[in-house]
């Protein structure tokens, strides 16, 4: 009996390895469709005889060492005075307002055509706030962009053109960092971000695919936006649910890798995970909202199959740890009193497909941008952890979405230029809590610690190299997280 279940949770483990070999094979593969279309990207050549008007449309709440940036930033942007709108959407309910109050009033008596807009109560968060907006929105297309974000003067006139196409819904440009070699945690997730941009992003464009507005940094047909059914606060990723929602319409995102807008990188491993752990608790939600949508559309299956990768690509976190906290150390203690230690020929693939894939698309994502491949192997140690540092934050998000537990908008720390008067008091008060998880992460880390001990004392070469990984993963991002956590209080 004990010798049949052994084999039962053996086959499991097994089977929720090769889910993960299928997300490595999904990485591997936008590799394989970059190098095949990297010629295809269209960029119209097409322009407006006559410009059109455009609002842009600022979403913040309490960012007072970035909100004096923003607001000269955008009153800079250069385009037609009596063409352009700016919005600054303000939920703010700190100084931060005050801030913007005098920078707008600032730009108002130069001739800058800026508004400081609020409302009464944060009812959707973002998304609320920007649907709010639209009723006093008086462009024909509005750009998003966060208040950490600092766009070109030019932005509007490098990517309005791509709208003589009446049916291309949305333009997403590629995001930069402001603060990329701030630290070892920011270049690391700098090298995420540029795979995401420049291979992700940039195939399903170009293949025609399903793709996604990433929040900010792009420009929106404001009547594809009442089209779609406007912005919606039902997920936490209010972009990702309107980006599909427009395209099952019949509307055509555009995808700009060669326009730049650099943005901030959440500064400790806290914001980081708050970030990552609303990303991917949002997609989740998407996928459940809409998922089924997109298989009963007229969609090829390809199309229908890439979008599942798109949607589901957090399961992954989740799958991974239900096979580490409940499979991979049973496993491991079957084969050693089963004697059929040979198995581990049957994980090693999966787990070389799984971890190389990922590793690959991270590291070509540099290749693509122009780096050195030297530069790109130098990070694949910090990316192998990265993996493991975000799974039980991100798998804490996906099971929250799968059970349908609501949780609100958090908003990811923003530090700046370092220009801020702001007490040092008021800085770490504003740095982001520490997740829920820490503790288990730590745990993780210990038993792991543990198991690495006597699988190496049982000679089991193959595990090794994983066990290690695990172990390093698990300690180290509970350390910086209560390392940024105590920063905070101090």
């Amino acid at each position: 009996m004990l010798t049949t279940l052994g084999l039962i949770l053996l086959g499991v483990h097994f089977l929720l390895l090769l889910f993960l070999s299928f997300t490595g094979i999904h990485r591997l593969s936008l590799i394989f469709r970059w190098l095949k279309y990297r010629k295809n990207l269209s960029i119209t050549e097409e322009k407006f005889q006559q410009l059109p008007k455009i609002t842009v449309q600022v979403p913040l709440y309490n960012e007072r060492f970035v909100a004096r940036r923003v607001v000269d930033v955008m009153s800079a942007i250069d385009y037609p005075s009596e063409l352009l709108q700016i919005q600054i959407v303000d939920d703010s309910d700190d100084d931060t307002s005050d801030i913007i109050a005098e920078r707008v009033a600032f730009h108002r008596e130069r001739g800058v055509n800026i508004e400081h807009v609020q409302r009464e109560n944060r009812h959707g968060f973002k998304a609320g706030a920007l649907a709010d907006a639209m009723g006093s929105a008086s462009g024909e297309f509005i750009a998003i962009f966060d208040a950490d974000f600092v766009p070109n003067p030019s932005v509007l006139y490098d990517t309005v053109h791509q709208f003589t196409n009446p049916k291309v819904a949305m333009v997403q440009l590629r995001w930069g960092h402001l603060n990329l070699n701030d630290s070892h945690l920011t270049r690391v997730q700098g090298v995420a971000l540029d795979a995401h941009f420049s291979l992700e992003q940039w195939v399903r464009c170009t293949t025609g695919a399903l793709f996604n507005f990433n929040g900010t940094a792009g420009v929106w047909r404001k009547a594809a936006i009442i089209d779609a059914g406007n912005w919606s606060a039902d997920t936490l990723t209010e972009d990702l649910d309107l980006s599909y929602r427009a395209q099952l319409k019949g509307w055509q995102l555009r995808y700009l890798p060669h326009i730049e807008c650099p943005g901030e990188l959440p500064a400790d491993m806290n914001a980081f995970k708050s970030q990552q752990h609303r990303w991917a608790k949002g997609a989740i939600e998407v996928m459940r909202k809409l998922l089924g949508s997109v298989w009963r559309a007229p969609l090829s299956l390809g199309t229908k199959l890439e979008s599942t990768f798109h949607l589901a690509n957090n399961m992954a976190y989740l799958v991974m740890m239900i096979d580490t906290v409940f499979l991979l150390v049973p496993s491991l203690l079957i084969r050693q009193h089963l004697d059929i230690g040979y198995t581990f020929w049957v994980d090693t693939p999966m787990l070389l497909l799984s971890t190389g894939g990922h590793l690959a698309y991270f590291l070509f994502g540099q290749v693509v941008l122009g780096r050195s491949p030297w530069f790109a192997i130098s990070k694949a140690p910090a990316m192998l952890l990265l993996g493991i540092q975000l799974s039980f934050n991100n798998a804490r998000a996906a099971a929250e979405a799968l059970l349908n537990q609501r949780s609100p908008f958090v908003r990811t720390p923003k530090e700046g230029d370092g220009e801020s008067t702001t007490g040092d008091n008021v800085k770490k008060r504003y740095r982001a809590v520490m997740p829920k998880g820490t503790a288990m992460e730590l745990l993780l880390g210990v038993v792991y610690g543990g198991v690495l001990v006597w699988a190496l004392a049982q000679q089991l070469w193959l595990a090794l190299p994983f066990l290690l990984l695990l172990h390093i993963g698990f300690l180290s991002t509970a350390i910086s997280s209560i390392r940024a956590a105590a920063q905070r209080v101090a």
